[in-house]
């Protein structure tokens, strides 16, 4: 797990961030890893306060890999998932918003 090093004065700050780490996240043309998604996934649903299963259509594999990823992280608050999907994607990213 990413040691989040920003500290956010205000939540106007965190919400900016995550917004901007999340575009950023879905205009991505490259390929990223497995590993990565998985914890993008499960942090953007914890931010977004949206931990509901999976659509049904989904193989189930797929279904509880991303059930375990959201397990992993349902200690956190909305903040602290925030803060941790804007850091995963400094780290692994070229992304420097601030």
């Amino acid at each position: 797990m990413p040691q989040v090093c920003k500290m956010y004065i205000t939540e106007v700050d965190l919400n900016r961030d995550f917004t901007s780490a999340v575009h950023f996240v879905n205009s991505y043309k490259e390929p990223i890893q497995p590993d990565i998604l998985l914890r993008l996934y499960a942090y953007y649903r914890v931010a977004s306060q949206n931990t509901s299963h999976s659509k049904k259509s989904e193989e189930p594999i797929i279904k509880a890999f991303k059930f375990n990823a959201i397990l992993q992280v349902l200690h956190m608050d909305s903040a602290e998932a925030k803060k941790n999907y804007v850091e995963l994607v400094r780290e692994e990213f070229d992304f420097n918003k601030s």
